[in-house]
């Protein structure tokens, strides 16, 4: 098994990177296309097959890893120019990470699964920091 982890871009929190999954989701219904969410990138994995096997994409939100989904598959799209792409197939449901400080990078990456943070109870709310957030977590205070 393995995970990727991706910057989730203009995301302001948990609960927004979640409406705009919700809203794309509703558009696709709309046109008839599938309601999984897909995350659009350039480069295609190659290591696919131990991501489907019960790998995760990690989203860093603001700094800090703040959400996981499942990855259910990949697809090999078109832009409109014709250039080869690659969608990430993601199963609906965000869960809430414990806030993981993590600086910026491009692209995606490969995340050992030691390395991921572990799931939270509850998506956090809050303006505070992602290093105060992992220690009140940590102290069971959050």
């Amino acid at each position: 098994m393995l995970h990727m982890i991706k910057l989730a871009v203009g995301v302001e929190d948990f609960d927004h990177l979640a409406q705009l999954q919700q809203n794309r989701i509703a558009q696709n219904v709309t046109k008839g296309l599938s309601p999984h969410p897909r995350h659009i990138t350039r480069m295609v994995p190659r290591r696919q097959k131990a991501l489907l096997d019960g790998g995760s994409i990690y989203w860093v939100i603001k700094g800090a890893v703040r959400a996981r989904q499942k990855l259910l598959g990949f697809e090999e799209i078109y832009d409109e120019e014709g250039t080869r792409r690659c969608a990430i197939v993601l199963d609906p449901q965000l869960a809430p990470t414990r806030a993981t400080p993590h600086r910026a990078f491009q692209g995606w990456r490969y995340l050992d699964p030691a390395k991921a943070p572990p799931d939270s109870k509850v998506a956090h709310q809050t303006d505070l920091p992602a290093e105060l957030v992992a220690d009140l977590e940590a102290l069971g205070l959050l």
